[in-house]
């Protein structure tokens, strides 16, 4: 699948967030998203999507414009994980990832054994199935996410779109989630746009990133050649260094802060 936005814009009011936005994922790899607090990120899945619409510019699927598409078309192919903020309702993971199937069912369908099938497969891909029977309301943040990916993966997507979905996780937590956002676009062929607040996260799994600045400016290329130490310090008004570390013959970048910008810089 061959996913596109084109010059895309898009303005609250007067106020333009979003400008001249163009990137292509094309198949399998994983884009990266990076900026500050209220830069437009979470905006920007949510017009990729068509959940809010582009002034100008557009999304297109394959080279059609998801504006012709129906929701059913587009949310057969694109599965999105919102941010996680727990869940009060006392529905079981396995309930939660059912749901997932909804994209595929009728008005008035009811779930198949197929159905329950692929909800208990989603599970174990994810590594929760031993959370199964468990209400959502008494989950971790960590295990909520999971459980949040396997209902995405229920679907059988081409494209998995992710708001920050190691945020508010601990160390560990957010390994685990890097690696099973890497190891779908790795093994099952599955694109991945992941919204993140951390570079050093962007640079481990990410084949592209894209840089969204506060002036309305973004950067856009490989992710390597585009988290870069002066464009992370535009970025962010930070002074950053990235520094290589080697373990096991693997090399980790890590992106370290070393203080803000002052007038002076």
């Amino acid at each position: 699948m061959k996913f596109e936005v084109r010059q895309g814009n898009f303005s609250y009011g007067h106020r333009h967030i979003l400008q001249d936005i163009s990137f292509c994922l094309d198949g399998a790899g994983i884009l990266a998203v990076l900026g500050p607090n209220g830069v437009g990120k979470t905006t920007l899945l949510k017009c990729m999507m068509g959940l809010l619409r582009w002034d100008s510019g557009g999304s297109f699927l394959d080279e059609t414009p998801l504006s012709a598409l129906s929701y059913g078309e587009i949310w057969r192919r694109i599965a999105y994980v919102p941010q996680s903020k727990g869940i009060s309702l006392s529905y079981t993971a396995l309930e939660m990832v059912l749901m997932g199937r909804s994209s595929r069912l009728g008005l008035f369908a009811q779930p198949s054994r197929e159905d329950l099938r692929l909800a208990e497969e989603a599970l174990e891909e994810v590594g929760v199935s031993f959370l199964s029977q468990k209400p959502c309301s008494q989950m971790s943040g960590g295990e909520l996410q999971m459980v949040l990916i396997a209902r995405a993966l229920c679907t059988k997507p081409e494209l998995l779109i992710l708001d920050e979905p190691e945020s508010n996780l601990d160390f560990k937590n957010q390994l685990v989630i890097l690696d099973i956002v890497k190891r779908l676009s790795r093994e099952k062929g599955i694109g991945a746009v992941i919204n993140t607040h951390y570079p050093a996260h962007a640079l481990k799994i990410a084949d592209q990133a894209l840089i969204l600045n506060r002036d309305g400016t973004s950067i856009y290329g490989r992710a390597d050649e585009t988290i870069t130490e002066e464009n992370m310090e535009k970025a962010f008004s930070v002074v950053v260094r990235i520094a290589d570390y080697i373990y096991d013959d693997v090399c980790y970048h890590n992106v370290i802060p070393i203080r803000t910008l002052s007038s002076a810089d």
